[in-house]
């Protein structure tokens, strides 16, 4: 009997606002299985990093965007079974941010694909994590 490695995973989130619209990120690749979903921008946070620390990181890294982060919003979670016997599970600091410069582009490494400032009627059209879908609702 083979036991399924498990994996845990803590990542911080922004939610950029331009007017109703939202930025999303395509991720681009995937150890986890979610290659071509969409997401909030952000990532996974170092060891020893502050997540509003991560969140400003990750978006400026993925997005070209520099934020400040206003309020937490939501802590989500993803528990799933993915390819090659992984028992993962995806936690997800969520955080309201403001756009304060930079120019729109993608992740240099195409870790991140597109990012897209999303209208509200768009949002059930585009293949999604779950746990980011929950948080938009």
């Amino acid at each position: 009997m083979t036991l399924a490695r498990q994996v845990q995973r803590v990542s911080a989130c922004g939610l950029a606002r331009d007017g109703d619209a939202v930025l999303m990120v395509q991720i681009g690749r995937s150890a986890y299985g979610d290659a071509g979903k969409w997401m909030l921008p952000g990532g996974g946070i170092e060891h020893g990093e502050d997540p509003r620390e991560a969140v400003t990181r990750a978006f400026a890294e993925q997005t070209g965007l520099t934020v400040s982060v206003d309020s937490l919003l939501d802590v989500g979670s993803d528990y799933r079974q993915v390819a090659g016997g992984i028992d993962f599970h995806g936690i997800f600091i969520v955080y309201r941010v403001s756009v304060s410069g930079g120019e729109l582009r993608a992740e240099a490494d195409g870790t991140m694909l597109s990012p897209t400032w999303v209208k509200p009627a768009e949002l059930d059209s585009l293949p999604m994590l779950d746990a980011i879908r929950a948080v938009l609702r």
